[in-house]
C-alpha cells in the first residue's frame, strides 16, 4: 500500500511539548508530530523490534512508514482521507479541517487474532477521544463498538472537566463502559504513554504506563451481568467473537499511534498422545501412553513421582484433563523444580473428594497456601474425565476446575519462582491417574529449557 505523505495538521492541533522529572515522555514538535527524545539513546528506533523480541515471535502492526496491513472498517481499502503517517506515527484525523468530525472512519487489521499480547504507544491532542478494540466482528450497518470490546484512549482531564456525562468506565485503560480502570498515570496531551492488552484463554488485561487498569474474563457471570445493563445489551454479538482483527477508532480529535507491535498467544500441546518426548521421568513410579492417554501409576516401591517438562513456564495459562481411575492422589505443580524426588514449587491440587483439589500447596515448605471453599467441592467428578484450569500471572495464580473458579491466591513467594511444569503422583501405592490434552499459552516469552535459567 502506498505511502502517505505527511500532511498538514490542523492549528487546532499543535501539541506543546511539556514535561520534566524521571516520568518524562518524548513530546511533539510545533508541527505537532511526534519527536524522540535524544537523552534515551538506548532505547530502539520507534516501530521497530529487538533480536529479543523477534526471537520471541512479537511482529509489528505498523512499520512506521505505511499503513500496509491495515485497511477501513467493513472496507476492502485503507481510507483515502483522515488518516496518515506522519514521521513515524499512525496518525487519526491528520487531514480533517474540522477537528471533531471523523471523516477516515474506523480502521483495522487485515489479519484477525485470537489470543495475543498487544503492545502499542500512543499521544493524545487535546480532547482527544479514540479507542483499540479486539476481536473485531465487522458487520454491515453496525458500528465498531457493537460487536468489539474497547481500550478506551482519551484526553481524561478534558472530558471529566466538561462535566457532560459520569465518566466512570469512559476513561483512558478502562474496558469501555464496563471495567473501570484503577490507580493509573496518564500522559497527558504532547506526551507519548505505553498501552497493553493482553487476552488469553479468554481472560483480558489492560495495562498503561507499566500499571494493570483492568482484568476481566470473557464471558464470566460477572461479564454477562456487566453487558446485560449497558449499552451493549442490545447488540447480541458484542465480545462474542473467538477471533478477529484489530480496530483503532476515529471519534474526531488527533491521536497518534506507534510501536504497534504484537505476539500471537496461541495455546501449545506439551502431550502429544504418542510417547513421553518433552518430559523427564523423577522416581520409579510408573508413567507411560496407553490409548492416546498418560497415565501414572504406583510401582513396587509406592514412593512419590513426577513427570516434569524439559521447558520452564514463568507466566502460562495451563488447561489438562485429568480422570482418577483409582484413588487419585495426585497434582499438578508449576514454576517447580525435581531433584530425585523432592521437588521444590507450587501444586495445585489433584485428589480425592474432601481433599481440596485446586487448593494451592507449597511443597516443603508452608505447606497450604489456600484451600477452596468445601463446597466447591462438588464440581470434582470422581471416576470421570476433569478440566483443570492454572493460570499463574506475576504474584497471582487462579486454578478453575470444571469452569468453576477454585482458588485466587496472591503471593509474593509464588511471585518469586520460575521452573517447570509437573504431574504428580503421591506416595503410598494404589493410585492411577489418566491425564489428557494437556496445553499451555506461555504468557511469558518462549520460556527455557529445563536448567537453562
Amino acid at each position: 500500500m502506498r505511502r502517505l505523505p505527511p500532511l498538514f495538521l490542523p492549528p487546532l492541533f499543535l501539541l506543546a511539548a511539556c514535561s520534566d522529572g524521571p516520568d518524562a515522555q518524548p513530546a511533539a514538535d510545533a508541527a505537532g508530530s511526534p519527536t524522540t527524545d535524544p537523552a534515551d539513546a538506548a532505547a530502539p528506533p520507534p516501530n521497530t523490534l529487538t533480536e529479543a523480541e523477534r526471537a520471541a515471535g512479537w511482529r509489528l502492526l505498523f512499520d512506521g512508514e505505511t499503513t500496509e496491513g491495515w485497511r477501513g472498517y467493513n472496507l476492502e481499502a485503507f481510507p483515502d482521507t483522515g488518516w496518515a503517517v506522519v514521521d513515524g506515527a499512525l496518525v487519526v484525523g491528520a487531514t480533517a479541517t474540522d477537528p471533531d468530525v471523523p471523516i477516515g472512519g474506523d480502521i483495522v487489521t487485515t489479519e484477525s487474532f485470537t489470543d495475543f499480547d498487544l503492545k502499542f504507544e500512543f499521544m493524545l491532542s487535546e480532547v482527544a477521544n479514540s479507542g483499540v478494540l479486539y476481536r473485531v466482528i465487522e458487520e454491515p450497518g453496525a458500528a465498531i463498538w457493537h460487536n468489539a470490546p474497547e481500550y478506551q484512549v482519551l484526553d481524561d482531564t478534558a472530558y471529566i472537566e466538561m462535566g457532560t456525562m459520569d465518566m466512570n468506565t469512559h476513561l483512558t485503560g478502562d474496558n469501555y463502559d464496563l471495567h473501570a480502570a484503577g490507580t493509573k498515570t496518564l500522559h497527558g496531551p504532547g506526551q507519548w504513554n505505553t498501552a497493553r492488552i493482553r487476552v488469553a484463554n479468554n481472560v483480558v488485561e489492560h495495562w498503561l504506563n507499566g500499571t494493570k487498569t483492568v482484568e476481566y474474563v470473557l464471558g464470566s457471570p460477572e461479564w454477562e451481568a456487566l453487558v446485560a445493563a449497558s449499552k451493549f445489551a442490545p447488540f447480541p454479538q458484542y465480545g462474542r467473537a473467538a477471533s478477529g482483527p484489530i480496530g483503532l477508532q476515529d471519534h474526531g480529535r488527533n491521536v497518534f499511534y506507534r510501536n504497534i507491535r504484537i505476539l500471537p498467544l496461541a495455546a501449545v500441546s506439551l502431550f502429544n498422545g504418542e510417547s513421553l518426548d518433552g518430559w523427564q521421568v523423577h522416581g520409579t513410579e510408573r508413567w507411560y501412553v496407553e490409548n492416546g492417554e498418560l497415565v501414572c501409576e504406583s510401582g513396587p516401591d509406592a514412593a512419590y513421582g513426577y513427570l516434569a517438562t524439559d521447558r520452564t513456564f514463568r507466566d502460562f495459562d495451563l488447561t489438562v484433563d485429568f480422570k482418577q481411575e483409582a484413588d487419585g492422589n495426585s497434582g499438578v505443580f508449576f514454576r517447580s523444580s525435581v531433584e530425585g524426588t523432592t521437588v521444590s514449587g507450587w501444586q495445585a491440587e489433584v485428589a480425592p473428594p474432601g481433599l481440596f483439589t485446586g487448593g494451592i500447596y507449597e511443597s516443603y515448605g508452608r505447606g497450604w497456601l489456600i484451600q477452596p471453599d468445601p463446597a466447591l467441592d462438588a464440581a470434582l467428578r470422581m471416576g470421570d474425565w476433569n478440566t483443570m484450569r492454572v493460570r499463574a500471572v506475576g504474584d497471582r495464580v487462579t486454578t478453575w476446575l470444571n469452569g468453576t473458579r477454585m482458588v485466587d491466591l496472591v503471593d509474593e513467594g509464588v511471585g518469586a519462582g520460575t521452573g517447570s511444569i509437573a504431574l504428580q503422583i503421591h506416595d503410598g501405592g494404589g493410585i492411577k491417574v489418566r491425564w489428557r490434552n494437556i496445553e499451555v499459552v506461555d504468557l511469558g516469552g518462549r520460556g527455557r529449557l529445563a536448567g537453562a535459567l
